[in-house]
């Protein structure tokens, strides 16, 4: 809304018209007139008064004061209501609210002038003789004390409000400066322990005291830096922990991994080895199985011999039985031969006596009795080849009856060797059974060891990499300060040692 819109709009709603503005311009010598001494009689009572005395600071200042007040009532009195009256009556609010003077007093000083005024205007219009028209007269002074005051109560209201106004403003504006200065004290304070913060310094603490507003706000920060400082220290604790820990864990992990595969390239010697072992026990359970065929051959062959023997001895016996009777037979032809040769001899003697006649039957005497020699002879020669084919014979039935009698404990133990074998044969036979379990086992065993140390390889890596991230947080968290040695002792340090004493009593290291 403009200047003249709102003066308008006031002076509409007071009914300070036309009229009214002229009654006001009637009365402009009376007020003019009386104004000297109104002002006088004001000054004299401010002057009275060390609240308004203060305000003034000589009587030159008070001069100056009265005149500039004796030209805004000429303006008043001319009844010129307009964007230039408006424009002064705001500067004197302004000048109210600029030097502190309290509305109660600048009323208190309007109701004095306008007593002065009012009696002046009262005092010249009444009636000077009992013939003058009263009524009238009466009617037109009300008229002119209605403008006069509605003048001057216009004339606080500006001055009222736009020293509300500008209270209102220089208000606000202390307060914002008291709200700027505030902030600017919150902004520092924070900023320091801001700046505290980025730089580590957690055992920081705002000291200053704050507004009320703000209290508050200080001791959240301090709680909020003593919580970080705990967490921090608790954090700088388990860092320190986490990173020898790491370190255990990593060495032993090293450690671990390093005997792992120790472990399982002995494992595969081993297994390689129970192969050939395997491999071996096979060929041996073979073996022994072709030797348990071989025996019980030989069983047979010594059985079937031995029954060849028993044959033979039978038929030695026979053989021997034989030349005894041909022994016999042989004696029985000597006899014959001695008896043919006895008688041939009879039969040459006969011969003989006989002569001449007996000389052929002498020639056939002679020749049975040669046949007879050759007879006993041969007789002789059989009987001693007879006699020693039946020393041999006796030798040979001898031997062949101690052969029988070996090759029958031959026979005994070679069905002991058979036994023997056929249990050797059995027993390698499970022992190959049960190596190539083992063996299966052992390779099993090797596959899985070879994961396992895969594994721990992987985890040493792990280890290795959580040992530089635990190094890692705890450079990050020595960037911190902290108020007070408050690193609690951390549990990952001795359960990674205990860790480290489990692995190396579980896997001992090999010479």
């Amino acid at each position: 809304m403009s200047i003249s819109d709102e003066l308008d709009q006031r002076l509409n709603f007071i009914n300070l018209d036309a009229r009214s503005r002229e009654n006001i311009h009637k009365l402009k010598p009376v007020i003019m007139g009386a104004l000297p001494g109104a002002l006088d009689a004001f000054y004299e009572q401010v002057d009275r008064h060390p609240e308004t005395k203060r305000f003034f600071a000589s009587s030159g200042h008070v001069a100056s004061a009265k005149s500039r007040q004796v030209g805004h009532w000429d303006a008043i009195s001319s009844g010129r209501f307009d964007e230039a009256y408006v424009r002064a009556v705001t500067t004197v609010g302004e000048t109210h609210a600029r030097i502190g003077l309290e509305p109660r007093w600048y009323i208190g000083g309007y109701a004095l002038v306008l007593d002065a005024l009012i009696a002046a205007v009262v005092a010249d219009r009444w009636p000077a003789g009992l013939l003058a028209p009263r009524r009238a007269a009466a009617a037109q002074v009300a008229a002119e004390l209605g403008a006069l005051t509605k003048a001057a109560l216009l004339d606080i209201d500006y001055a009222i409000s736009v020293y509300l106004a500008a209270a209102e403003a220089a208000r606000r504006q202390a307060e914002a400066a008291v709200l700027a200065q505030e902030r600017t004290a919150i902004v520092e304070t924070l900023g320091a322990g801001m700046n505290a913060l980025a730089g580590g310094d957690l055992g920081y603490r705002i000291e200053t005291e704050l507004a009320v507003e703000y209290a508050q706000l200080r001791s959240d920060f301090n709680a909020a830096m003593a919580r970080l400082e705990d967490a921090i220290a608790s954090v700088a604790g388990n860092a320190d922990g986490v990173e020898a820990g790491a370190g255990e864990l990593a060495r032993a992990s090293d450690d671990l991994s390093r005997r792992t595969e120790r472990q399982a390239a002995s494992l595969e010697e081993t297994a390689a080895a129970l192969d050939q072992i395997t491999a071996t026990v096979k060929a041996t359970a073979d073996g022994a199985r072709q030797a348990g065929q071989v025996v019980a051959t030989a069983r047979d062959q010594a059985e079937h011999s031995a029954a060849v023997v028993g044959r033979a001895i039978g038929a030695m016996g026979q053989i021997e039985e034989s030349s005894g009777q041909i022994g016999r037979i042989i004696g029985v032809i000597d006899e014959i031969a001695f008896q043919t040769n006895l008688l041939a001899l009879n039969a040459g003697v006969e011969a003989a006596r006989a002569g001449e006649a007996g000389r052929g039957f002498a020639v056939v005497a002679s020749e049975v009795r040669a046949l007879a020699q050759r007879s006993a002879d041969a007789a002789r020669e059989i009987k001693a080849l007879i006699s020693a084919s039946t020393g041999h014979v006796d030798e040979g039935v001898s031997l062949v009856r101690e052969t029988g009698e070996a090759l029958q404990a031959i026979a005994a133990k070679v069905g002991e060797l058979d036994e023997v074998v056929a249990q050797i044969s059995a027993s390698t036979q499970e022992q190959a059974s049960g190596l190539a379990q083992i063996n299966t086992a052992v390779n099993q065993m090797d596959q899985g060891l070879q994961q396992n140390a895969a594994m721990v390889e992987q985890a040493a890596a792990a280890t290795r990499s959580l040992r530089g991230e635990a190094a890692d947080l705890a450079a990050l968290v020595a960037r911190f300060r902290l108020s007070a040695s408050r690193r609690p002792p951390s549990p990952v340090q001795a359960m990674t040692e205990r860790l480290s004493s489990a692995v190396s009593a579980a896997w001992p290291a090999r010479a």
